[in-house]
């Protein structure tokens, strides 16, 4: 039988490749065996096996001091991508931060796989602050913006 290839040494050290490196992500496959190792927002590296083995919990490298992902106003991707503030390079963006919102109000785009998606406001309120500018990569789950 060989030696399973999901293991806690495997994760550690791809988690640290991640870190010197400043990938997002980075994955391995041996025969039926598969480790994936992402960032998912910083701070945070979690691994997930393609094939049915044992749950691997989520490692973290460090804790941010105030974490915007558990702002109750936090608006989050759903998708990998890479987030656009303007329609077009010319135009002025959706919304400005200290600018109130509506529910289902475009804040923004993400590109993913030459699709364009808006991301709406999940609510009502004031934009209190992007956490991405134009252009910048974004993975799933990570925290784009802050409504109050």
């Amino acid at each position: 039988m060989s030696r399973l290839l999901v293991d806690a040494d495997a994760i550690r050290a791809l988690a640290e490749i991640l870190t010197e490196t400043g990938l997002t992500e980075i994955e391995i496959a041996e025969k039926d065996n598969r480790i994936r190792v992402a960032r998912a927002a910083p701070g945070v590296v979690h691994a997930v096996p393609a094939a049915p083995a044992a749950p691997i919990a989520a490692a973290p490298v460090a804790a941010a001091p105030a974490d915007p992902a558990k702002h109750p106003g936090a608006v989050t991707s759903p998708m990998v991508g890479v987030a656009y503030l303007t329609p077009d390079p010319s135009a002025p963006p959706f919304v400005t931060e200290g600018q109130s919102v509506t529910a289902g109000q475009t804040l923004m785009l993400i590109e993913a796989m030459k699709t364009f998606n808006q991301i709406k406001a999940p609510r009502a309120g004031t934009l209190k602050q992007f956490l991405v500018v134009s252009g910048d990569p974004v993975e799933f789950g990570e925290v784009l913006a802050i409504i109050e």
